[in-house]
C-alpha cells in the first residue's frame, strides 16, 4: 500500500502569485521511488526537495503555472511501481512520473507510461534497456547508465591494470545489465571476466560470494551493484582484508552518500564514474548548499538529475503552453540546455540525454577539508565517449 504526498509547500507558492496572474496551466508531478530502502539515501525524500527547488527555481507561479508534486515509496518492486504509476495517470491526472530508481521498476512504469501518453522522466536507474531494448517515445533517462558506467570506471580499472574481472551481481535487470556492459568494456581494453556470481536484491551478508571471488585469481572484484548492498559488500571485504590482500574492488556505481557513509578511511583510493558532484564549481557548490539547508545532506547525482529533469521539463510545458504529452516530449528534444548542475547537454531522438560524465577517485582522510570533501576528478568522459550509440529503431524524432 502506498499513501501519496502532496507537497503543501509547493500549493502555497502557486496560490501566492497574486490574482491579477491567470493560472491556466497546471501540472501534476509524481516522485516515484524509494523512500525507505537501500535507495532512500541515493533518492528518496532528497528528489522530492530536488523537484521542489525546480519548481521554485523555474518561478511557476509567477509564470501562471500551477505545480502539485505527489510522491509514493515503491519499495524497489516493479508490480508496486506499476499500481502506482497506473492509479496516478488513470485516476489522480499525474502529467509526468520523476526519479524511479531501480532498473526492473523503471521498465515497468516506462511501459506504462507509454500506454498512458504520459511522461516519465528516470534520473534513479541505470539499465541501458530504456533507450535501448525496451525504448518508448515517451522516456527521458537523464542522469547515467550502465555503459556510462562502463565506460567510466570499466574502462579506467582494466588500463590500470585490472586485467581479470570477478562481478558480484546485484540479480536483478540493472545488475545484469552493469555486468554485461562492463563486460564489453573489460574485454574490448584486453581483459577478461574470470567468473561471476548474482546476488540476491537487496542483501545484507556477501560473505560467501566475497570468499568466491577471492578464491577466484581475479584482480579485481567487480561490484555490479548500488546503494546499500555497495557499502554493505565494501564494509565485508575489508574485514575479510580482500583489499588488504592485493585484490582491487571496482564499486561500478557509487554515489556521494554511500562514500560519506563507508568514510574516507574504508573507501579512500575507491574509483567511481558519476554525472555530477556538488562541489565541481560555484554553480554546483551554491545549488547544494540550498539542498542541504532543506535535506541535510549533500545531493547525489540522483538528486541533482531529478531537478534537471524537471527544470527542463517546466521549460518546455512553458513553451508549447500546456501539458499535452506528445508536443511536450517534442519540445523537450528540441532544446538544447546548459544546466547548472551538468552543464551543457541535449536529448537525443531515443530519449537519451547526451552530457559530459566525470571519473572521480575518492580522497584519502588527510586529503580531505571537510565531511563531505570526498573526490578528486580523474577525468572528464564527453557524452558522445560515454553514452551508446543510438538505435534507430528508438529514434523516435524521424
Amino acid at each position: 500500500m502506498f499513501r501519496p504526498i502532496a507537497l503543501g509547500s509547493l500549493a502555497l507558492a502557486t496560490m501566492t502569485a497574486g490574482p491579477a496572474l491567470a493560472q491556466d496551466i497546471n501540472v501534476k508531478l509524481g516522485v516515484l521511488n524509494d523512500r525507505s530502502g537501500v535507495y532512500a539515501d541515493l533518492s528518496g525524500e532528497g528528489s522530492v526537495v530536488a523537484a521542489r527547488m525546480a519548481v521554485e527555481d523555474f518561478g511557476a507561479a509567477e509564470k501562471g503555472i500551477s505545480v502539485e508534486i505527489v510522491s509514493a515509496d515503491h519499495q524497489n518492486k516493479p508490480d508496486i511501481a506499476s499500481n502506482i504509476a497506473r492509479q496516478w495517470y488513470d485516476t489522480e491526472g499525474v502529467d509526468a512520473i520523476l526519479d524511479v530508481p531501480t532498473s526492473s521498476a523503471a521498465l515497468a512504469v516506462a511501459e506504462i507510461t507509454a500506454q498512458a501518453g504520459k511522461v516519465f522522466i528516470n534520473s534513479g536507474a541505470a539499465s541501458t534497456d530504456l533507450t535501448g531494448a525496451q525504448c518508448q517515445p515517451t522516456t527521458i533517462h537523464w542522469t547515467y547508465d550502465t555503459a556510462a558506467l562502463a565506460n567510466g570506471t570499466g574502462k579506467a580499472v582494466t588500463e590500470a591494470g585490472g586485467k581479470k574481472w570477478f562481478f558480484l551481481t546485484a540479480d536483478y535487470a540493472f545488475g545484469h545489465a552493469l555486468e554485461r556492459d562492463t563486460t564489453t568494456v573489460v574485454e574490448a581494453n584486453g581483459g577478461e571476466v574470470v567468473g561471476k556470481v548474482n546476488v540476491p536484491f537487496p542483501a545484507t551478508d556477501f560473505s560467501s560470494f566475497l570468499l568466491q571471488a577471492q578464491g577466484s585469481g581475479a584482480d579485481v572484484i567487480g561490484l555490479a551493484n548500488a546503494g546499500g548492498d555497495t557499502v554493505n559488500a565494501i564494509k565485508q571485504a575489508s574485514e575479510f582484508g580482500i583489499t588488504q590482500a592485493g585484490q582491487k574492488l571496482a564499486a561500478l556505481l557509487m554515489f556521494v552518500t554511500d562514500v560519506h557513509a563507508l568514510g574516507a578511511e574504508t573507501a579512500q583510493g575507491l574509483s567511481l564514474t558519476e554525472a555530477f558532484y556538488w562541489d565541481q564549481n560555484e554553480a554546483t557548490r551554491e545549488w547544494s548548499a540550498r539542498f542541504e539547508e532543506q535535506h541535510g545532506s549533500k545531493p547525489t547525482m540522483v538528486q541533482a538529475g531529478v531537478y534537471s529533469g524537471t527544470l527542463h521539463y517546466l521549460r518546455a510545458v512553458e513553451a508549447v503552453g500546456k501539458t499535452e504529452s506528445m508536443e511536450v516530449l517534442t519540445k523537450m528534444k528540441e532544446m538544447e540546455f546548459d544546466d547548472p548542475l551538468f552543464g551543457k547537454g541535449y536529448i537525443r531522438g531515443d530519449g537519451r540525454v547526451v552530457h559530459d560524465m566525470y571519473l572521480f577517485e575518492v580522497k584519502k582522510p588527510g586529503e580531505s577539508s571537510g565531511e563531505w570533501d570526498l573526490y578528486n576528478q580523474i577525468a572528464v568522459i564527453s557524452g558522445e565517449d560515454a553514452f551508446l550509440p543510438m538505435l534507430d529503431e528508438c529514434n523516435f524524432t524521424k
